[in-house]
């Protein structure tokens, strides 16, 4: 973060810098699941998701990481007062994640709310969500 985000500089349509994430890959599924302990075979053995006839999947939690990542990228971590997502797509190996958000509304106390959202390449929805902030 080059400068710190004041609630003055915000306007309601305001969109926060998208974040682009390298196309995910099985190390990175590995060594997350490693992290998290979160070893379903679903996201850590090509050959498991092909029997039950879905595919190798990321970790849910991996994508909504990305997500508060690109928050705290451009809102400090102590301004940050509520994150919610809902999970609403698979992300596959190979895909690349980008991470959009944009302001919905500025209350008293300078509170944002912000959208946000993670789509895969083909536009994917993948995680949907918001955030509340309050900002000096």
């Amino acid at each position: 973060m080059s400068k710190e985000v004041r609630f003055g500089d915000i306007a309601v349509g305001s969109e926060m810098p998208a974040l682009v994430k390298m196309p995910v890959d099985h190390m990175q599924l590995v060594r997350y699941a490693g992290a998290s302990g979160d070893f379903n075979p679903l996201h850590t053995d090509p050959e498991v998701g092909k029997k039950v006839g879905i595919g190798q999947i990321a970790h849910g939690m991996l994508i909504m990481g990305f997500v508060g990542q690109a928050i705290t990228d451009w809102i400090p971590k102590k301004c940050l007062k509520k994150f919610s997502v809902r999970f609403a797509g698979m992300t596959r190996p190979g895909d690349t994640v980008t991470v959009t958000g944009k302001v919905r509304e500025k209350a008293d106390g300078n509170k944002i709310v912000c959208d946000v959202q993670a789509k895969n390449q083909k536009e994917e929805v993948l995680v949907a969500g918001f955030f509340e902030a309050v900002l000096p």
